[in-house]
């Protein structure tokens, strides 16, 4: 489609390249690597991923600050006053131990009541010492708790193990004649029920994300449907029943992008009326110079008038054919296999001999007899400066790409770009439409365009020309 911008990420994906200007920084420049500019590169690159990103990010932000809190302030309180007041029940029995008379209170009785009332299992061990090792506890709040505890309420030697038993904390503490071994349950001295918090505030974070997801997933929808309708239009397809949909600002975009595709289109139908009837309006004068010239009979002169309205009518339709871009043609699947050998037997019918290198099974939507005069202008072109001409198909995962090789004399580097401009003509030997209108190249960009494709010349392996035409899939 004429006229029509090609966005910047198919002109990347058709030409393989990116502009210096849009070029991804490199994160080794500088002497070293910059972390916001890794952060750049893995940052996702589509809309839908970066807010989901502004999503999550605050929500895992707030749950580390919460978690953080709760552990180091809450959970640690709580941990704290458990062992101090299993301490201080600790305490209690060594005093009574201490201060009582046998007589009135009896170690068995103080076993049984601390069993009883305060659900710990005392002992009371004469003659035993202090165990010598300890078991390495880690990073464990339980054991620095009841560590400090220890230390200011108990002020006696003291052995801790608050790993070896799953439910049980081992205290023993020195005594005058022994040790006193106390076995309090885990769940006495620690907040246990820490994975509670954590269960209820993942699952309630899961339940949160996946709604924002869904949310999310249909407000980016009709972007992405926008996008596909805009692409197909750039390549010149039909983009079917696009309706503007989603949020307002969403819907204030399809509807610009829906009346600038009709203008578009109005104003290709204007230029296409037009162009009929400047067609028609020059060729009636045309047939009656053929008919009059006709009647004059055979003479070096009137074959010159002939040739002369030959050319006339040549022009012509290379003039109606640029301006018009072929735009009434329906879209089909092509099998450009099949494309590229009719090509090569119509040049074999003018005997030109084209050689075709293709992959089977490549197909792509393409109006089929407007890109066949792209391919046919450009092998038109080959065949009239060179000998051996070859035709190349290949496809990668983003692209189709044409190749027309020749063995020519080729374009000066500093002529590539301008041989496509309009009439325009080289004054060297190779001059690209010799006895035409300097339409040929122009033409066949403008249809390589109209197809979201982009066509480019180079140095053939040939020795001669490359004309290497795009296509995205």
């Amino acid at each position: 489609m004429s006229g029509v911008d090609i966005q910047e990420e198919q002109h990347t994906a058709r030409t393989g390249r990116t502009d210096a200007t849009n070029a991804e920084p490199n994160p080794t420049a500088g002497g070293g690597i910059h972390p916001f500019r890794i952060l750049k590169k893995l940052m996702p690159r589509g809309l839908y991923g970066r807010s989901l990103i502004i999503i999550v990010a605050p929500m895992v932000l707030l749950q580390v600050v919460v978690t953080y809190v709760f552990l180091e302030r809450h959970w640690q309180m709580v941990t704290e006053k458990l062992s101090g007041a299993v301490v201080s029940d600790i305490a209690l029995l060594l005093e009574a131990n201490a201060t009582f008379p046998e007589a009135e209170v009896s170690a068995p009785q103080l076993t049984a009541l601390a069993w009883e009332q305060l659900e710990m299992s005392v002992s009371f061990r004469p003659g035993e010492n202090l165990p010598t090792e300890t078991p390495d506890p880690g990073f464990s709040l339980l054991d620095q708790s009841l560590r400090s505890e220890l230390e200011k309420r108990v002020r006696r030697p003291f052995w801790l193990d608050t790993v070896s038993y799953p439910d049980y904390v081992d205290i023993r503490i020195e005594m005058t004649d022994g040790v006193m071994r106390v076995l309090p349950l885990r769940s006495r001295v620690y907040a246990t029920n820490t994975h509670i918090f954590l269960v209820w505030m993942g699952g309630a974070s899961l339940l949160l994300i996946a709604i924002a997801i869904l949310f999310l997933r249909n407000q980016i929808r009709p972007i992405e449907r926008l996008a596909a309708a805009a692409e197909s239009f750039g390549k010149g397809r039909n983009s079917g029943s696009f309706k503007p949909s989603g949020a307002l600002e969403v819907r204030r975009a399809a509807a610009a992008f829906l009346d600038m595709r009709e203008r578009i289109q109005r104003q290709i139908d204007q230029r296409t009326a037009m162009l009929a009837g400047v067609s028609h309006d020059l060729r009636t004068p045309l047939t009656r110079f053929k008919l009059q010239i006709a009647m004059m009979g055979n003479n070096p002169e009137v074959d010159e008038l002939k040739s002369d309205v030959r050319d006339m009518e040549h022009m012509l339709e290379d003039y109606l054919a640029f301006a018009r871009g072929e735009e009434g043609e329906e879209t089909q699947i092509v099998d450009l296999a099949d494309l590229l050998n009719e090509v090569r037997i119509d040049g074999q019918r003018h005997g030109h001999q084209i050689a075709v290198e293709s992959e089977p099974g490549i197909t792509l939507p393409l109006r089929r007899a407007t890109f066949k005069r792209c391919l046919t202008n450009l092998t038109d072109n080959a065949t009239r400066y060179a000998d051996t001409i070859r035709l190349t198909l290949s496809s990668n995962e983003k692209t189709v790409t044409i190749a027309v090789d020749d063995n020519g004399e080729g374009i000066p580097e500093d002529q590539l770009e301008e041989v496509f401009r309009p009439f325009h003509r080289l004054d060297t030997a190779r001059n690209l439409d010799n006895a035409g209108t300097g339409l040929g190249l122009a033409i066949a960009r403008d249809v390589a365009r109209s197809h979201g494709g982009e066509i480019t010349l180079s140095k053939s392996a040939l020795g001669g020309l490359c004309a290497e035409i795009t296509l995205p899939h």
